[in-house]
């Protein structure tokens, strides 16, 4: 976010007025000087979010465990050498992750060990932050940025707010966030705490919380870079009188020659170029509510970022996209229902899949969509095609089997008949029952709508 701030400084051309915005910004304590990673021309800046209790944040509880401050969000802004390429790289808190040893907040030295990666920030502060990242990913962190809650709401306010959408109403006591579902312009309390609240939104988890704030700050630039604060002199004085007050800087990037020198080299990014990722991790053995780095893919991600080429993790690459009409399905009925398989098949079949037999299995508890072990290739991405279309949840295709019990032909409405791997739907007792296309006319005609009525699609 201080990146946007030295964007719009450059459009200002007073060095004088930029040196009295910055004046009074708080310094971070220096790094420790030590082996640190090698410099390769990209710009990486550490950016934290802090829950300080002082000031004008007392209202939010008293400190936690006797600490000053504490940290939930763990995120690196990686800018490539030629300046063209933004990446906002986000660390679960429950990461478990080796921690250097370094000096806590009150001097004394820490022993190193297995810990969580937001207990470096806990204990430590941000030089113990700092050494426990560049140790994790061998990556230079070039600057650090910390916002507390005042300054991120402070910030908010001053862009008129965010627009986001939730899918279902929110009541969250913890988080301060009572909201209906649909679509909200958030400010103030109710911007840091959407940003807060994990059990109220999503699958509950720091990941599906991290997703929602690398959304957040996406639409935060966005708004700085096209939505009219530039032209605006009034609101851009507003919101960079904002922005200094909401954070805390190294004392390098707190120098106008080098905040300056940043602004020019980055002048030309935009929202489309700030790519929001999350670490390869996956569960921790020893606690479910613990996550560890996935590896190998860990490793190469951060040797992706370190040479900047293609950063997005292999485990988060995106999937050939399937048209339904692609997709032969088979759908078989496992239930007593009588006509259950031609019932399906109709309502698959009117939103464009080749169906090309149904019959009968035999009785099963459960729904599954299936595809030949000879197909594992792209079989699993060809049925997530099916599976997308299930009311109310959604099925994982799995290699098995594919052989109906009793197959007759279906009048299929694809012609010709495509190519691809046969999927195969055996309806269960469970069945969920198949999403219905919505009426929208013109070119939203295809949209698809979950009978649960999502207000976000």
């Amino acid at each position: 976010m201080v990146l946007t701030f030295v964007l719009v400084v450059v459009t200002l051309g007073g060095y004088a007025y930029y040196r009295s915005i910055f004046a009074d910004i708080p310094i971070l304590p220096p790094v420790e000087a030590g082996s640190r990673p090698p410099e390769t021309g990209a710009l990486n800046v550490l950016l934290v979010g802090s829950d300080s209790r002082e000031g004008d944040n007392k209202k939010y509880g008293a400190k936690s465990q006797g600490l000053g401050e504490r940290t939930d969000t763990i995120m690196v802004l990686h800018i490539s050498p030629d300046r063209d390429k933004a990446t906002m790289i986000s660390f679960p808190r429950d990461t478990m992750v080796m921690i250097p040893q370094c000096r806590s907040r009150t001097g004394t030295m820490l022993a190193g060990g297995l810990r969580q990666i937001n207990s470096a920030f806990n204990d430590g502060g941000i030089n113990c932050t700092v050494r426990t990242l560049e140790s994790l990913t061998n990556i230079k962190i070039n600057h650090i940025v910390k916002v507390d809650f005042t300054g991120f709401k402070g910030i908010v306010d001053a862009l008129g707010g965010i627009e986001i959408c939730l899918p279902k109403a929110v009541n969250d006591p913890k988080a301060k966030l009572v909201l209906s579902a649909g679509k909200h312009v958030v400010k103030g309390e109710q911007a840091l705490g959407y940003v807060r609240t994990r059990y109220a939104l999503g699958d509950g988890s720091d990941l599906g919380r991290i997703q929602r704030q690398q959304v957040f700050l996406t639409k935060v630039l966005d708004k700085i870079t096209d939505g009219g604060l530039l032209t605006d002199p009034a609101k851009l004085n507003a919101f960079l009188r904002a922005g200094v007050k909401a954070v805390s800087l190294d004392s390098e990037l707190a120098q106008p020659d080098r905040m300056l020198e940043i602004a020019r080299s980055v002048q030309g990014l935009t929202a489309k170029e700030l790519k929001g990722i999350t670490v390869p991790v996956e569960a921790y053995p020893a606690d479910k509510n613990r996550v560890q780095l996935k590896q190998p893919d860990a490793r190469n991600f951060f040797e992706a970022v370190r040479s900047d080429v293609n950063v997005t993790p292999p485990s988060a690459a995106a999937k050939p996209k399937v048209e339904n009409g692609q997709v032969r399905v088979q759908v078989l009925n496992g239930t007593t229902e009588l006509g259950k398989a031609g019932q399906v098949a109709d309502e698959l079949a009117d939103q464009g899949f080749a169906v090309v037999q149904v019959g009968n299995a035999a009785p099963v508890a459960t729904t599954s969509i299936r595809y030949a072990k000879k197909d594992a290739d792209n079989g699993a991405v060809y049925g997530d095609a099916v599976a997308a279309r299930l009311s109310k949840d959604k099925r994982t295709p799995v290699a098995g089997k594919v052989a109906p019990v009793n197959p007759k032909p279906y009048a299929t409405k694809v012609t010709p008949l495509p190519d691809g791997p046969i999927v195969q739907l055996v309806i269960g007792a469970d069945w969920p029952g198949v999403r219905v296309a919505s009426a929208i006319p013109g070119s939203l005609k295809d949209k698809v709508v979950d009978s649960t009525t999502n207000p976000c699609l």
